[in-house]
């Protein structure tokens, strides 16, 4: 009986109440750290450490939302009860500064299944505990990380770190040092990070014992007096507050060069091969200090024009950077003879085909109705993920090569049928839909998704240095659709109008009044297609002096000549 009750105590703990809780603090701390309080900071990462709402907040993301969540520790457990997760909520305030040894796994590298990394996993109490110092501690860095570091950051993604490259070397020529960190995770000073972090000694004794705590590699006991053990959720955090400076003093010391990094992949643009160098004679310098130094296997200097070693612009991220030459009446005046163009690189496309290669030889006797189904998903993933940059070409190239695959396949299931039945059996063709790979299911036709299907959008790059906790509600959830202290329906809207007011058409700034416009004047029906995001201004505008409930009538446009503006009535509203 007792058993049921926690769990229904679980089932109906007000989730959303919290969050709202325990993004105020974070809130609060990410302002106080902008203005120097030091002190306040301090207090503040106390209380939300301290307070139930952050702990069941810290469980539940690593027992139920997590993708690793069934992943075992030490200790071998992978998996709680709800009656566990709040006996484990209760547990994150008590045994401060310790921590198990995590196990160990060897995981192939992406690309390259030779190659194996580490993973270390702690046990679920560490992961919880860990989960929850990164919720205090993340706002409080958060307004001190460089604008253009875009590993492992809330809001920013590998698109923003190519928009800024692209930026930078879009009106000039560049010289680019393309480096990687040789074992960034595993190599970080421990000492000078503690000192780096300069958090309270509660939290750099919580971090300390968490450090050194060692390793279970194959049931054999190792020390880890260096690094920090990669597959902990504090663990991105604490290697970017390792690599936070560089980009300060890089523009300090090395006039004109601009730093890029994304986790531990990062780029430096110079316009001239000396200062290129210089710059990166520096960097090993200020690495050094940290532990890190540079894999001279993936570090290498090159140009975004001009042939260097034979080759012209580098990869970064799975995209290919690089300029090519057209001549000037072609580029227009502001081009001065070259173009930038960013588009998928070769390993990527080659990855993606030999991906679907796989899934289609696996499906050799299977219906084309699963056939379609695993692949539609591999297709809409990776096309959606290069739709960003200039992809059209890949994406042809790749339905080429789909295409010749696809026959192949049905070649083999019906050698002794023509050509012409093949097609009729599992395409478009004679149904006057054309080449489209196709199957019924009952009364459903499954179609086979295209790359070229997918738009090409532009990405916008994030804003400086924005951050999700500066309390900018209005940009963040026109970026991605949803904020902790908006509802869903303003969210929703937000995301749909891009940040606009449907009225005026400007962006919605942080300090305007929003509200919901009833298109029909209906306010009993809220169906998407009939609501509007306006300013509280333009909803005004919008039902001044207007008697009928739906009118729309021809507002002179001196640009444009006259357009359509919507005016309704507020419902229960009396006419003036």
């Amino acid at each position: 009986m007792s058993e049921l009750t926690t769990t229904d105590e679980w089932s109906t703990i007000p989730w959303r109440k919290l969050e709202r809780k325990v993004f105020k603090l974070q809130k609060q701390i990410y302002q106080a750290t902008c203005r120097g309080q030091r002190a306040k900071v301090r207090r503040l990462q106390r209380l939300l450490i301290h307070s139930w709402a952050a702990r069941v907040l810290a469980v539940r993301r690593v027992t139920q939302d997590n993708a690793g969540k069934k992943t075992a520790g030490i200790d071998g457990l992978k998996s709680l009860l709800p009656n566990q997760r709040l006996h484990l909520a209760q547990r994150l305030k008590h045994h401060w500064g310790k921590a198990s040894p995590t196990r160990r796994v060897w995981i192939p590298k992406p690309g390259n299944s030779e190659e194996q990394r580490p993973l270390n996993i702690p046990t679920l109490e560490d992961r919880a505990r860990q989960t929850l110092f990164k919720l205090a501690l993340e706002p409080q860095w958060e307004a001190k990380f460089e604008p253009n570091s875009f590993g492992f950051r809330p809001g920013r993604s590998c698109h923003d770190a190519i928009m800024a490259i692209y930026s930078n070397v879009c009106h000039q020529p560049k010289w680019i040092l393309d480096a990687d960190l040789a074992k960034c995770f595993d190599t970080i000073a421990q000492q000078p990070l503690l000192e780096k972090l300069n958090a309270s000694p509660s939290v750099t004794r919580q971090i300390r014992a968490w450090l050194p705590a060692g390793v279970m590699d194959n049931f054999q006991y190792s020390e880890t007096l260096e690094g920090v053990p990669q597959g902990g959720s504090l663990s991105p955090l604490l290697a970017n507050v390792a690599l936070h400076g560089m980009e300060t003093y890089i523009a300090r010391y090395c006039k004109g060069a601009k730093v890029v990094r994304y986790a531990d992949d990062l780029v430096v643009i110079h316009p001239e091969r000396n200062g290129i160098e210089h710059a990166q004679r520096l960097l090993s310098k200020w690495l050094q200090k940290m532990g890190l130094a540079f894999k001279p296997s993936k570090t290498r200097l090159c140009h975004t024009l001009n042939a260097v070693d034979g080759q012209v612009g580098f990869d970064f991220l799975g995209f290919s950077i690089r300029q090519y030459r057209v001549s000037q009446y072609k580029s227009g005046r502001s081009m001065k003879g070259y173009k930038t163009i960013i588009k998928p690189s070769k390993a990527a496309i080659q990855r993606h085909a030999q991906r679907l290669q796989g899934v289609i030889r696996s499906h050799k006797a299977a219906p084309q109705v699963a056939l379609i189904d695993h692949l539609n998903p591999i297709i809409r993933g990776w096309s959606g993920f290069y739709s960003a940059q200039c992809s059209k070409e890949a994406f042809s190239k790749l339905d080429y090569l789909l295409y010749q695959k696809l026959r192949a396949w049905a070649d083999r299931r019906h050698p002794h049928k023509s050509g012409r039945w093949r097609a009729s059996r599992y395409w478009l063709v004679n149904d006057g839909g054309g080449w489209v790979f196709a199957a019924r299911q009952g009364d459903k036709l499954m179609r086979l998704c295209t790359h070229v299907g997918i738009p090409i959008v532009r990405h916008i790059k994030v804003q400086g240095n924005r951050s999700p906790f500066d309390g900018d509600w209005s940009y963040w959830a026109a970026r991605t659709g949803k904020h902790p202290e908006l509802t869903t329906q303003i969210a929703k809207l937000l995301k749909h109008q891009h940040g606009q007011c449907a009225h005026c058409k400007l962006y919605f700034k942080s300090e305007d009044l929003l509200e919901v416009h009833h298109v029909d004047g209906n306010h009993q029906n809220h169906k998407w297609e009939h609501l509007a995001l306006l300013h509280q201004h333009c909803h005004d505008q919008v039902h001044l002096g207007m008697h009928d409930k739906h009118s729309v009538v021809e507002e002179p446009d001196e640009l444009n000549g006259s357009r359509p503006v919507l005016q309704t009535s507020r419902a229960g509203d009396c006419p003036a």
